[in-house]
């Protein structure tokens, strides 16, 4: 596993400014062609880009924006939220208020046989807690992920998901699940008090706060639970702070804010899904890459993506049309990487 790097002496924290200039060496040709070639159409493969900012060495290095996009624009995580959900709840195992093997003992499951009762904190972190679930951005008459969103589960997401029926063991079978992060996040609710006020102050004093994130607005629905699979709205370069934590292992200017562990965690694979180029790891996709690149990503391609071997942070947000699939976004990404190769 690569190594995490530290940040750089002298280069100062981005919790209240970013620093910007390069640290290292880049291709700058490349890297300027490459910005130029995102925002270039919105009717390409990529689809439209709002924003897009790189960070190499803890320092700003290139950054852009789409027609209406600018620096204080706050824009939609979809899934990438589920990643903040991994950060929240390693607050709270930081602290001693969570464990990863403990039950997590939903409501729903209160009856003394049932076999939900032996779902684990851990199982939901990997996506295999054994329930039945689809997730379909497109078909709304079958997909769980609409249902819960947008349909009869939306006003309690965790609820919703937690009452669907068994199908597998706890922990034997991998299935990514926007219905599991839900079921997440009202477990992190309940340690951290009672109803959205309490996760909210939370979240902005335990993570949000510490590293600057002031634009950051997580969104909950009416029985008060944060809908971490989903919806978190933030800047890009908030988005950017995000990531540099985990590039930085949890530690924030001398801090540490995550568990010695928990973003090795994160970025080592436990399950794989067929279809695509990555594999999947606590709540983070683990790029195959030879600089060991780990993920967030979400629905239409947004993406923070941490590239430990070359210290880079990559926020890309926008909306590429989801038939076009992940190759036009992959290969983006992947020319960006490229442009800081030695």
């Amino acid at each position: 596993m690569i190594a995490l790097p530290a940040q750089p002496d002298g280069v100062p924290w981005p919790t209240d400014t970013w620093p910007r200039g390069l640290v290292g060496e880049v291709d700058q040709g490349r890297l300027d062609a490459e910005m130029e070639r995102a925002f270039a159409t919105d009717d390409g493969p990529l689809g439209q880009s709002q924003a897009l900012v790189v960070v190499q060495g803890g320092r700003i290095v290139a950054e852009r924006y789409g027609t209406g996009t600018d620096e204080t624009s706050t824009l939609i995580s979809w899934s990438m939220a589920k990643s903040m959900a991994h950060a929240a709840l390693g607050r709270l195992v930081l602290a001693g208020q969570a464990s990863p093997v403990e039950p997590v003992l939903d409501p729903e499951w209160s009856g003394p046989d049932d076999p939900r009762r032996r779902i684990t904190v851990h199982d939901l972190l990997t996506m295999r807690p054994g329930l039945q679930w689809l997730e379909d951005y497109v078909d709304g008459e079958v997909s769980n992920v609409i249902e819960m969103l947008f349909g009869s589960g939306a006003l309690d997401v965790a609820g919703y998901a937690a009452a669907l029926p068994p199908v597998a063991e706890p922990g034997e079978r991998y299935v990514y699940s926007s219905g599991t992060s839900n079921i997440l996040a009202r477990f992190i609710g309940r340690k951290v008090g009672n109803g959205q006020a309490d996760t909210e102050a939370f979240l902005h004093r335990e993570l949000f706060g510490p590293l600057g994130m002031e634009s950051a607005i997580p969104k909950f629905d009416e029985a008060g639970t944060w809908i971490a699979s989903s919806f978190v709205y933030a800047t890009a370069q908030d988005f950017a702070r995000f990531g540099l934590l985990y590039l930085r292992d949890g530690v924030w200017d001398g801090q540490r804010l995550l568990p010695h562990g928990w973003v090795d965690r994160a970025r080592t694979p436990q399950g794989d899904e067929p279809d695509r180029l990555e594999g999947y790891g606590d709540h983070w996709w683990v790029y195959p890459c030879p600089h060991g690149s780990f993920r967030c990503s979400g629905y239409e391609g947004q993406a923070i993506v941490c590239v430990p071997g070359l210290d880079l942070v990559i926020v890309r947000l926008g909306k590429t049309p989801n038939e076009n699939g992940p190759d036009p976004l992959f290969l983006h990404l992947a020319e960006l990487v490229s442009c800081f190769q030695e």
